[in-house]
């Protein structure tokens, strides 16, 4: 066994296997990858191995685009073929019409990554899988590429090209303990040695979270027991003359595919079970849980009326074994949470079909920082502190039990709710507010106009529409207040504080007190990091002089590692977070001045207090610290409060308003508005596939400053000239929103992709964001959008189409 490598992976199922033999492909073949037992011999063993194409967003359909490609070489290479069955093709059924909606919509994504789904109807999928009835079902979507693979083979062909680059893999080598030096080197213990390692993996499947309690970490990974059988022969399969398609059925919630001439069918019973949540069996290698067919009777009198030859088949074996899920279903591929030299590739659910390119993204990650894809929607980062056990749990089963119902746009599922809250949650029910989740934070969407109003799910405006207008209407005329909780807000302290932040950002970092500016952090490969506000609030009796680092809650802890990730020991700057500590309430509209000066001493006139300014004062009694910054283009002010003070800086405000007509507003009026202005969101417009030229975000660049992370690299790309460019769009439809991910079209060839959109109630135009090809990106351009599978025009428009001057804002 090596006593020194770069890196070492710990696990050797498909998570461990991809990623070391992807590390190789980019070039570094100092790694190890150690495993406790055999390869495979955790959930891989057991997988059921389907390879889809389908994935929710633009980066997943990516990387399984990748994981196909990678095992049609590895099917087709003489040396070592494996079996792999390429492109038997797959449908996802439907039974309403907004499930069809959404197939339009995600084919429509799909094909901005060069993947060719096809929406069908009941007649078109009954023809293609023979074996399926049509009762109560409308259609589904088509997977042209969709097969299955065999996994120990597919692991050992990925171990053994790692091998012959180079790597070294011990099997039967338990990891005892993870000891990290000062250096953020690591000492990987196993019971045959010690290796030291720049960097630690872990890949350990269903024992993540062992891995996860050597390094002093918590990973929100549950275990579901799941299981399925495979029948004997069915005589339609062996005379079909091809093989059947895989299908997935959100109606009776099971999936099934060809296996030699009979079937596998698995199940996805709502009556479902995890599994490992007190401890796991340290001799549960190549194992499985015990048979309980019964708890699947429900799902499998489903499965037997949409494919009748089921009844007529006997079960020949039956699994049931582990698989791992996080809190929203998609897999924690990156960094680890307040770790250095620390990732993780664990929470596969669907580990077989996706691991090799969640390998390939994490080696890319490890080896060059950033992958060539925004990884956001696999970050463990994306889930904070009150992502424990207990959560992680309740929302793998309501999870499993969903398995093959996608989120509908506003659907927030009820299990775990509650996770974060203030002191105004009670209150604001009490109003009568709809909340939505923004990273645990239980989050006013809008105000509900009666007790039992309940929206439809789907695709199309819903009945919310009026009630959102009625909020945005209000408050341009008059003043509206909105709670804003879990906004990340970092506190930095110490003389070097500016020069610290301005080697971070990529233009001007405000150093006057009393005064706020907005920034752009990048990566070292001078694309869009994060973006953040920084206000400078004079000394007093609440602390020193310090900035406070806001931005957006969804970021908490990404932007905390990369902030201490950059901090030099040689320099006087502290960082302490104050997200969980503080709330911000809003006040917007031409009245909300008046609100303010009667909530509050102090002169509140424009002069007295001009635009991007900051203050510390207080809200009747309330500590608060006041910026003058608006996200809805109307006069407006961030009141932060610690959480203790909140619901007194409230009343006062409430009180204060009732001369005006102040209104409670919510979310998604603040999100029609900023679609409005020209505010780009954090991971949906913002992504680090694109420089901030590319972004629109050239008045914030200074190529002028002496440094910052990233300039050299932007300079380069400045260079060579934009790929894509930022525009701001308006639809000609009025029956939908544009959502992230649709493509645009120009003589039936993608030339671009929307990242978010929204009617503007303001403006009266259906807005959306995209990036779309810089020759195409002029005003005035015309471009076919694919919304939810109609062509409707998309003309690009000057940004800002409310008050584009921003007197309001400012005035």
């Amino acid at each position: 066994m090596k006593t020194r490598t770069h890196v070492v992976v710990i696990g050797g199922g498909i998570a461990g296997c991809s990623t070391i033999y992807h590390l190789t492909q980019e070039g570094w073949t100092d790694v190890v990858l150690v495993e406790r037992n055999e390869l495979t011999s955790g959930t891989t063993w057991h997988s059921a191995a389907q390879v889809t194409n389908f994935g929710m967003n633009q980066t997943m359909v990516g990387l399984k685009s990748h994981s196909i490609r990678l095992y049609k070489e590895l099917a087709e290479d003489p040396d070592y073929p494996i079996n792999y069955h390429h492109a038997d093709g797959g449908i996802r059924l439907a039974n309403t019409e907004a499930q069809m909606q959404g197939y339009r919509h995600f084919a429509s994504m799909a094909r901005g990554m060069d993947v060719d789904f096809e929406v069908i109807d009941a007649q078109e999928c009954a023809r293609r899988h023979p074996l399926i009835s049509t009762d109560n079902l409308l259609g589904g979507l088509w997977d042209p590429l969709d097969g299955d693979i065999d996994p120990a083979q597919l692991c050992q062909a990925l171990a053994r090209r790692a091998r012959k680059a180079g790597a070294a893999i011990y099997r039967n080598s338990p990891v005892t303990g993870l000891t990290q030096h000062k250096d953020d080197t690591w000492t990987v213990h196993t019971e045959h040695g010690d290796i030291e390692c720049d960097i630690v993996v872990n890949a350990g499947g269903y024992r993540v979270n062992e891995i996860g309690a050597m390094m002093g970490v918590h990973h929100p990974v549950a275990s579901m027991e799941h299981q399925y059988f495979l029948t004997e022969e069915i005589q339609a399969i062996k005379e079909a003359g091809h093989r059947m398609p895989l299908l997935r059925c959100p109606i009776s919630d099971y999936y099934c595919r060809q296996e030699k001439n009979g079937l596998l069918v698995g199940f996805y019973e709502q009556d479902c079970k995890t599994w490992g949540m007190d401890g796991i069996d340290p001799h549960f290698v190549n194992a499985l849980c015990p048979d309980d067919l019964d708890r699947v009777t429900d799902v499998l009198e489903g499965a037997f009326a949409r494919m009748p030859a089921l009844m007529d088949t006997g079960i020949h074996t039956v699994i049931n074994g582990p698989i791992t899920y996080t809190i929203d279903g998609a897999p924690l591929v990156g960094p680890i949470p307040g770790k250095r030299n620390a990732f993780c590739i664990i929470g596969l659910r669907a580990g077989l079909g996706e691991g090799g390119g969640h390998g390939w993204l994490l080696a890319q990650q490890i080896v060059h920082g950033e992958a060539c894809y925004d990884t956001w929607c696999l970050d463990p980062r994306r889930f904070t502190g009150h992502a424990n056990v207990e959560l992680t749990a309740l929302k793998a089963i309501e999870d499993y039990q969903n398995e093959f119902r996608f989120h509908f746009p506003h659907e927030h599922r009820p299990a775990g709710r509650s996770a974060k809250t203030t002191p105004l949650t009670p209150i604001m029910a009490a109003e009568g507010a709809e909340f939505t989740v923004v990273n645990g934070w239980e989050r006013v969407d809008y105000i509900k106009p009666t007790p039992g109003f309940h929206p439809t799910l789907g695709f199309h405006f819903d009945e919310a529409f009026d009630v959102v207008a009625s909020e945005v209407q209000h408050i341009q005329a008059h003043v509206g207040l909105c709670e804003v909780n879990g906004f990340n807000r970092i506190e930095i302290t110490g003389s070097d504080r500016h020069a610290f932040l301005d080697g971070l950002f990529c233009g001007t970092v405000t150093k006057r007190k009393g005064r706020v500016g907005l920034g752009y952090l990048l990566n070292r490969h001078g694309m869009v990091k994060a973006e953040a506000t920084i206000a400078n609030i004079p000394a007093s009796d609440r602390g020193p002089a310090r900035v406070w680092y806001g931005s957006a809650a969804a970021s908490e802890y990404h932007d905390m590692d990369w902030l201490n990730s950059h901090l030099r020991q040689d320099k006087d700057v502290e960082i302490k977070s104050l997200t969980n500590d503080q709330t911000i309430l809003v006040l917007a509209g031409p009245k909300a001045r008046a609100v303010l000066q009667s909530a509050s001493r102090g002169d509140w006139s424009k002069e007295g207090f001009p635009w991007l300014s900051v203050r510390e004062t207080f809200i009747g009694y309330a500590p608060a610290t006041v910026m003058r910054v608006s996200f809805s283009g109307e006069l407006a002010y961030e009141i932060h409060v610690p959480n203790a003070s909140l619901y007194a800086a409230y009343l006062a405000l409430r009180d204060a308003g009732k001369a005006h007509d102040l209104r409670l507003f919510g979310a998604r009026a603040v999100e029609s508005m900023r679609m409005e202005k020209g505010f780009l969101h954090w991971k949906a417009d913002l992504i680090s596939e694109f420089d901030p030229f590319e972004t629109g975000l050239d008045r914030f660049v200074k190529l002028d400053k002496p440094d910052f992370v990233g300039k050299d690299a932007l300079i380069q790309r400045q260079n060579d000239g934009p790929r894509k460019k930022l525009v701001t769009l308006k639809i000609d439809a009025t029956h939908a929103p544009a959502y992230g991910g649709a493509s645009l079209m120009q003589d039936g060839t993608v030339v671009g992709t929307v990242t978010s959109g929204d009617w503007g109630h303001r403006s009266r135009l259906n807005l959306a964001y995209a990036f779309v090809d810089t020759a195409l990106s002029g005003e005035g351009s015309v471009l076919d959008l694919d919304l939810l599978g109609d062509r409707v025009s998309a003309e690009i428009i000057a940004p800002s189409p409310y008050d584009p001057g921003h007197t309001k804002m400012r005035g």
